[in-house]
């Protein structure tokens, strides 16, 4: 797809800009009148990326990667500097979480690549807290630049966990960067790493917050990891940037991230741009503006792809990939650094563990929408491993499809990356009928969309009825053993707590480790096996 350009006149007065992010208040002007000299042109570009998800190193087919990132990066810098204009550039956040490689070092490449891209800001996401606090301050450290957001709260301080926002200089001109955090974090977030701290919501943070900034800078960022939902339709999950744009006056352009779709052009709403570059480091999104008299003029907006190829047809029939636009070297100084980390990570992963004849469908488009083989293979791993009656998995645990063929530990690290436990509790059938109730309704297209082995039901105005386990109708007086994971065990993605119960069990078993365990003794797996039944009927 060739990413298209969009130019705009823009006269908006207080022009803010929000960022997917958070900012902080440091090297606040020590003065609260504006510094720019009337009439005159002043050029900023906002470079930023988001959901970057353990991306750094280039995919197979030599795509994306931190290295070649650097260099399109440095190009941008060295081309707005001869134009007499600056650059900010800022994440919308969510770097953890994604690939084996990163996963297993902390995201420490990841971070200290940020470090040697000189990312001025970034915004917290929700899977900066599938691990503990300690290693989150500790990326801090690696990263060096504000992590931002305004509305994760630390409940010791009563301030936020890091930065709220932090104002740049910039020429004369004062622009605050303030970040903003999906409220949903509180249940998708791991709850175990959650504790002391409070997520409020973004919107009305922002609705206090913003007013105050306009009287200390010219230009107001909000980098923001919300989610950008057409025309506000968030369905079950949080808020996000439209409706944050339409709720909040003053904020002019939105660079979010969460949702991971890329915007070719801004969503203007209530006078507020809304920008987001899709995932991974494919594209590095980038805007340029000219200020005067503290009021945005022009802006041009692009998505930049870095290294992303299409298929084509030749003209013998066959097929090769080739750049949508045209190849970025990558950097050898980034290259160098990265290249251990590379090495580490590829000599603990592929590890050949099984082999299955079809594809393992883990798509995050399908299986948070609709039962799947990869999800009935989960969920049967699970059960095998604590002897249980029924497991259930949420879709959001499941970040990638097993592609035919060779299974290695690397493709089921990808598969289940956050290092969750199995557990099990045991339950009564009026418990059981409860709690299927809750997560059988769980909305399609959402995280929190369940994957089931063991049990068949209908789900009629939110109850399950017609449950049957292993075939068998509930009994009065029976116990059921359900699996799951340590997550979800704890309230995650908006299921029922059940760590409080007294038949509650922890087995310490990692999920991922689970699922490679049972490969290994069922393989070949044969798709067939775990073909969708159609268990639940909503």
């Amino acid at each position: 797809m060739n990413a298209k350009r969009y130019a705009a006149q823009f006269a908006l007065s207080g022009v803010v800009i929000a960022l997917a992010g958070c900012s902080t208040m440091n090297n606040e002007p020590a003065s609260t009148a504006p510094m720019w000299q009337a009439g005159q042109e002043y050029h900023l570009t906002i470079l930023h990326t988001n959901d970057h998800h353990g991306r750094f190193w280039e995919n197979s087919n030599g795509e994306y990667g931190m290295a070649a990132r650097k260099t399109l990066i440095d190009n941008i810098r060295e081309e707005v500097m001869l134009n007499d204009g600056n650059t900010l550039l800022l994440s919308g956040g969510d770097i953890n979480t994604g690939v084996p490689e990163s996963d297993l070092q902390d995201a420490e490449p990841d971070f200290k690549g940020m470090n040697m891209l000189q990312y001025d800001a970034m915004a917290l996401g929700n899977h900066e807290f599938d691990n503990p606090v300690e290693v989150l301050r500790k990326q801090h450290d690696w990263a060096g630049f504000p992590f931002l957001s305004a509305n994760i709260i630390d409940n010791k301080t009563g301030k936020p966990l890091f930065d709220a926002y932090k104002i740049f200089t910039v020429d004369d001109l004062r622009v605050a960067v303030v970040g903003f955090t999906t409220d949903d974090t509180i249940k998708i977030g791991n709850p175990e790493y959650l504790g002391g701290l409070t997520i409020k919501s973004p919107i009305e943070v922002a609705q206090d917050l913003i007013p105050a900034l306009e009287d200390k800078a010219d230009l107001i960022v909000a980098v923001t990891h919300m989610g950008h939902y057409d025309n506000g339709n968030h369905g079950g999950n949080a808020p996000g940037d439209v409706t944050l744009a339409r709720t909040v006056p003053g904020i002019d352009v939105i660079v979010g991230g969460h949702s991971q779709n890329p915007l070719f052009e801004p969503d203007e709403q209530s006078g507020t741009l809304i920008l987001q570059a899709h995932e991974w480091g494919k594209y590095v999104g980038r805007l340029d503006m000219t200020i005067v008299d503290g009021e945005i003029k022009y802006s041009d907006y692009e998505l930049i792809p870095v290294n992303l190829k299409k298929k084509v047809k030749k003209d013998d029939g066959t097929s090769e990939r080739v750049f949508i636009d045209k190849e970025i070297e990558q950097d050898p100084t980034m290259l160098a650094m990265l290249q251990p980390y590379q090495d580490i990570g590829q000599d603990k992963l592929n590890v050949e563990i099984g082999f299955t004849d079809g594809k393992l469908m883990g798509d995050r488009n399908t299986v948070r929408s609709e039962e799947t083989n990869l999800g009935n293979l989960i969920a049967a791993a699970m059960m095998k491993k604590v002897n249980a009656d029924v497991a259930v998995m949420n879709a959001g645990g499941i970040r990638d499809s097993i592609p035919a063929g060779t299974i290695t530990y690397k493709s089921v690290l990808q598969v289940q990356p956050f290092g969750n436990a199995l557990s099990y509790v045991d339950l009564n059938a009026d418990e059981l009928t409860d709690y299927l109730s809750a997560v059988a309704s769980k909305e399609a297209g959402s995280g929190a969309f369940a994957q089931f082995q063991g049990v068949s039901l209908v789900l009629v105005d939110g109850k399950a009825t017609d449950i049957k386990v292993a075939g068998k109708p509930l009994e009065q007086g029976e116990s059921y053993r359900i699996a799951m994971n340590s997550y979800t065990a704890t309230g995650g993605d908006g299921y029922p707590k059940v760590t409080d119960h007294a038949n509650y069990v922890n087995s310490g078993y990692v999920d991922a480790d689970v699922l490679m365990g049972y490969i290994k003794d069922y393989s070949p797996i044969m798709i067939t096996d775990y073909a969708p039944t159609g268990a639940v009927i909503r």
